[in-house]
Order: C-alpha cells, then sequence, then structure tokens
C-alpha cells in the first residue's frame, strides 16, 4: 500500500511538473490571468471609484474578478494537449487520475500566484480593510480550490468541442454559482469584522463542495479523457 500510494503521489507530481515547465516556455496561461484581472480591476475602479460602495459590493466584485479571469486561463491545461495533438501521449504515460490531479492542482498554484496579485491590488483600490483576516484567508483558500476544482474538469469536457472559451464560462457558471455566493458571504463576513465562528457556515459549505467535486470529477474524469 505505501508503495502503490507513492508511485501516486510521483505520477501526480510528474504531470504537475510537465505543466510547469511547459507553462514557463509560454507563459500564456500566466499571462491571460493576470492581464485580464489587472485590466478589470482598472476598469472597475475608475467605473465605481466616485461612489461609496457596501461591503457586499465590494466582496462580490472580488469574487468577480476572480472567476472571469481564471476563465481566462484555467482551461489551456487541456485545450493545449488538443491543439498540440499529445493528448494521445499523455493517456499513454499516466493514468487519468494522475492526469488529473497533476493538473488540478496546476491550476490551483496558478490561481494562487493570481491571488497574491490580485487580492492585494483589490484590496488598496477599493480601500477594503479585512477585519477578520483568518476568515477572510479561509474563505478565499477553500473557494479558490472550488474554483479550480470545477474549473478543470469542465475544462477537459470542452477541450474536446470547438467553442472552447465561450463553452467553459458558460458550463462552469451554473456549477460556480454555489461558491460564488457563498464566498461572497463569507467574505462580506470578513469585511465587516465579525468573529470566526460568523462564518463557519459558509467554510464548512466550501469544504463539502470541494469534497463532492473532486469525487465526482475524479469518478467522471476517465470516461471524459478516454472519449
Amino acid at each position: 500500500m505505501p508503495n502503490r500510494f507513492s508511485d501516486w503521489v510521483t505520477k501526480i507530481i510528474t504531470v504537475f511538473k510537465k505543466e510547469i515547465k511547459s507553462e514557463f516556455r509560454t507563459r500564456y496561461a500566466f499571462n491571460s490571468l493576470v492581464m485580464f484581472a489587472v485590466v478589470t480591476l482598472t476598469v472597475l475602479s475608475l467605473a465605481v471609484g466616485q461612489f461609496a460602495l457596501t461591503d457586499s459590493v465590494k466582496s462580490a466584485l472580488l469574487w468577480v474578478v476572480l472567476f472571469f479571469s481564471s476563465m481566462s486561463g484555467l482551461a489551456q491545461v487541456f485545450i493545449k494537449e488538443e491543439e498540440r495533438k499529445t493528448a494521445s501521449i499523455l493517456k499513454l504515460s499516466a493514468l487519468p487520475y494522475h492526469i488529473f490531479l497533476g493538473k488540478f492542482f496546476f491550476n490551483l498554484i496558478l490561481l494562487f500566484i493570481l491571488e497574491i496579485i490580485t487580492v492585494p491590488l483589490f484590496l488598496i483600490l477599493f480601500e477594503v480593510r479585512v477585519q477578520t483576516w483568518d476568515l477572510f484567508l479561509a474563505v478565499l483558500f477553500l473557494g479558490s480550490v472550488g474554483l479550480a476544482s470545477t474549473t478543470t474538469i469542465i475544462a477537459a469536457i470542452v477541450s474536446k468541442t470547438d467553442l472552447k472559451g465561450t463553452l467553459l464560462t458558460i458550463l462552469s457558471f451554473p456549477l460556480l454559482l454555489p461558491v460564488l455566493g457563498i464566498s461572497i458571504q463569507g467574505t462580506k463576513v470578513a469585511v465587516t469584522g465579525a468573529p470566526f465562528y460568523s462564518g463557519f457556515a459558509e467554510v464548512k459549505f466550501l469544504f463539502s463542495y470541494i469534497v463532492v467535486m473532486l469525487t465526482a470529477s475524479l469518478l467522471l474524469f476517465e470516461t471524459v479523457w478516454m472519449e
């Protein structure tokens, strides 16, 4: 059993490293994420800067930026395999579970890097003062994991279609609507200064969503990938 687990981890890390090396060569996904986020933040700050926004609106704007930014780049993990005709080679090199988890962790790291740049910039531009940092970071982390898990499996599905970019947003939004709604609510609670336990229901929901989505993705991915 330990040897089997070690082999799983090794294969997942191998797929993850492959994605990192590929991204370093092109930087397409990272540049798409960052440029979209920065442009969106700049436009929003100019458009609403003269208005006094409530904490609810600011929380919603943060997750709107993260959602649409992720749609612009996270799908590339599967789309590039189809465009470069390397999907067949990858199918022979690793099991579907290794491939999905390797690409999921890559998307998650990419999203975290985006947030390291975007979130501080958002807090400055919109003058957001977070009062309960532990809750804010917990919601941000869990919301990001939920976002990455859903986007990864949907990206695998749309990579085999002609309308890849359009379909990703259309198919992802209904599945991500609960995550976005709860993340917005949890962020608002953290900004208003309520204690951590006030947002525990949101944290618990996001954790449950991640477990369900990752389980469903692992069960469905082999069928999607091997078609």
